[in-house]
């Protein structure tokens, strides 16, 4: 039997073997080889591949048609992202079966991934799940198969300006109890950006008023929220990602924010583009009334792959545009020198080329603005003061010219 000489069937990814996870972006090429180790040499027909990825999304719901009727309605739906097929060993022409001799043999494969992917995900109604299959075929024996999975994962760059404005809200709510007003709550909240990545920390500022006659508590929390769509129907599913507690405030007082601090843990990115499964988070600001439902202010996040830029991304966005060659920046000095002469100036054009600064065509419009002004401000020290004496009299074998001529 082949199965008892099949040492070893496995699939590899290039990425996964030197330890670190399989995975890939969007339009990536991905890399790997089917290994295979015999016993024995072994009769074999053909080695197929193939790769797929898909989102797929999966509930029921209990119906009632009647007093004593009841049934279960399905809700199934499937978007396919990726599929690619490859044979690594096929039969020869002459119908004939190919023979491995005993020991390792391994078939290389590459294929490329689309521009638009799903990030892979799995929920309690659906996943986006990708993955490599081979299949092992010998004459008159059962088809043996290997599986491999691997991650894709969508870039969201959160250095955008739809993701960099801030998040801003208000809300206010009266507290009642057995149809007596005992006041008003208000909460008005903002963070700095609407993009985050996991790892960093959301500063909250906050101002919550209780204009009531009793303490609320203010909390804090970020909420995940998996939809899953199938035949027009959505079922959600919504988690506590993190949260923290404020103090309580008494009746008739104020609690200000100023940046309260709200870490985001690992979690996967906000899914965004997929038709049938969709993951998004939110940041609300909740505040516990006694006696009466709470005040929520939802603010909307996404998080992303990409951290924001080192130097920030308003201040990135402009120094983009001065992306240009500015190597002869380099040539000034770090401690200003002299001022030459100014005589020398004045008297050789040849000197007063060289102490120009660069052309505007060289720069392409670039030093427009304060940045040249800046630096001709530390070039050179300023020029000498104004002085009565004429550094360059005139000489006396010059003949006075005749104002009347």
């Amino acid at each position: 039997m082949l199965f008892d000489r099949l040492k070893r069937f496995a699939i590899v990814l290039e990425g996964a073997e030197r330890g670190a996870p399989a995975a890939f972006s969007p339009g990536q090429a991905v890399a790997g080889r089917v290994l295979l180790e015999l016993a024995a040499a072994a009769r074999l027909g053909a080695l197929r591949l193939r790769a797929g990825g898909a989102a797929r999304v999966h509930w029921t719901e209990s119906r009632s048609a009647g007093s004593s009727t009841a049934y279960t309605q399905s809700y199934s739906d499937q978007v396919e992202f990726l599929s690619h097929r490859d044979t690594l060993l096929a039969p020869p022409d002459n119908g004939e079966v190919t023979v491995l001799q005993a020991g390792r043999h391994e078939f290389p494969f590459t294929f490329q991934l689309p521009e638009t992917l799903a990030t892979s995900f799995e929920g309690k109604h659906g996943s986006v799940r990708y993955w490599v299959k081979a299949k092992l075929h010998r004459p008159w024996s059962t088809v043996k198969k290997v599986k491999k999975e691997f991650t894709v994962i969508e870039p969201i760059d959160i250095n955008t300006p739809a993701l960099l404005a801030p998040q801003a809200g208000a809300k206010e709510k009266l507290a009642r109890a057995w149809y007596c007003n005992r006041g008003q709550v208000s909460v008005t909240a903002k963070i700095d950006r609407k993009g985050y990545t996991p790892g960093e920390v959301i500063p909250i500022f906050a101002e919550i008023d209780n204009c009531t006659s009793r303490a609320v508590v203010p909390k804090a929390a970020i909420i995940q929220t998996q939809t899953f769509i199938a035949r027009g129907t959505k079922k959600q599913k919504k988690s506590v990602v993190t949260s923290i507690v404020g103090d309580s405030i008494a009746a008739g007082k104020r609690e200000v924010w100023h940046g309260r601090a709200l870490k985001i843990p690992p979690v996967g990115p906000s899914i965004l583009q997929c038709r049938i499964i969709q993951v998004e988070y939110s940041l609300k600001v909740c505040v516990d009334i006694p006696g009466t439902s709470k005040l929520l202010l939802e603010l909307p996040l996404v998080i992303g792959t990409i951290p924001l830029h080192p130097f920030g991304s308003r201040t990135s966005s402009v120094s983009s545009q001065y992306s240009i060659n500015l190597d002869w920046l380099s040539t000034i000095p770090e401690q200003p020198e002299a001022p030459p002469e100014y005589s020398s100036v004045v008297s050789s054009p040849e000197a007063e080329q060289t102490l120009a600064p660069p052309c505007r065509s060289e720069l392409g419009g670039v030093l427009e603005g304060p940045f040249f002004a800046y630096i001709q401000e530390f070039r050179f020290r300023p020029p000498p003061l104004y002085s009565e004496i004429d550094p360059n009299p005139p000489s006396d074998n010059i003949r006075p010219r005749c104002m009347t001529c």
